[in-house]
């Protein structure tokens, strides 16, 4: 079988790791840098070419799509799952995913906890929104960011109005979300694969941060998940389409509560942190969907 990663590094710690997977299971690897690829469009032809070259004798792929590079990876994706290639994440998936307000939108219609978020576009609505979700502190996310960048905690309703007067200013999509404060800058990160939870850590932020993403400094640590934990991981994957995900969740009095889906996560914290082989797990479920797929085409 012959499996490509979507990757633009080849050195990146996961892109490495899914190689290593891949060559432990007696597979064929390539790494393709999406961004290089040029989608072929054609009535009943289609194809993708990477540095002006047809890509062929594909079985799978395994995106790894940046959030930068959404729209143009994911039409990429797509363009391999038009030429029947399986895609371990499916492009749609991806899209949903990566927006925000809708992921939260989807969400909020399956009974899974998410803390009480507002969106809107007028400054003129700014005491309204505050009230909603309960007032300073709040928290206000860029729709667009990543990685704890793009995020502000506002301590009081004076400082809330004026970080979201000036991301107003400068016509950018903004969400308004409560504080937890029971999180004390804490989070979970569980990874999904194939409907089950194959690694969870708890992602503490460091002294006087309150964003615990590890790219901020914060420290990850294994954590056994309870039984509502691990229900809510598996339902929001499944809710937005997704086979392999990183669930973000915060711990609070009222259970826990969804913060994001991460159709790319990274593997480099969660297999330090638990010590858990994750790669080898994404390659077994990509394996057990293709040999699947031989099945059902032989039984055709």
């Amino acid at each position: 079988m012959k499996i490509a990663i979507l990757s633009r590094n080849s050195n990146l710690y996961s892109t490495r790791r899914l190689l290593q997977a891949i060559s432990e299971r007696g597979h064929e690897s390539i790494v393709i840098d999406h961004l290089k690829c040029s989608v072929i469009i054609e009535e009943g032809k289609p194809s993708v070419l990477c540095d002006g070259k047809p890509i062929k004798s594909i079985d799978a792929i395994i995106p790894r799509i940046g959030a930068s590079a959404t729209f143009y990876g994911t039409a990429v994706v797509r363009q391999f799952e038009l030429m029947n290639i399986f895609s371990a994440v499916p492009s749609q998936a991806i899209v949903q995913s990566r927006n925000k307000l809708r992921a939260l939108q989807i969400l909020s219609n399956t009974g899974i906890g998410l803390p009480k978020t507002a969106f809107a576009h007028h400054p003129d609505h700014i005491d309204h929104i505050l009230e909603q979700v309960g007032g300073a502190p709040v928290i206000i996310k860029l729709l667009e960011g990543t990685q704890g960048i793009g995020v502000v905690l506002a301590e009081t309703k004076k400082a809330a109005k004026s970080v979201i007067e000036a991301f107003y200013g400068l016509d950018a999509n903004i969400l308004i979300q409560e504080f937890v404060k029971e999180s004390a800058g804490a989070d979970i990160r569980a990874f999904v694969v194939d409907g089950e939870v194959v690694g969870a850590m708890k992602r503490q932020g460091k002294d006087g941060e309150f964003r615990s993403n590890l790219h901020r400094g914060g420290e990850g640590t294994k954590i056994e998940l309870s039984e509502i934990e691990t229900k809510t991981a598996i339902k929001a994957a499944k809710a937005l389409g997704l086979p392999i995900a990183g669930v973000d969740m915060l711990q609070s009095k009222r259970g826990p509560l969804i913060l994001e889906v991460n159709s790319s996560p990274g593997l480099e914290g969660i297999e330090k942190s638990t010590k858990v082989d994750i790669a080898g797990k994404i390659i077994d479920y990509v394996e057990k969907k293709i040999k699947s797929s031989v099945k059902d085409t032989i039984g055709a």
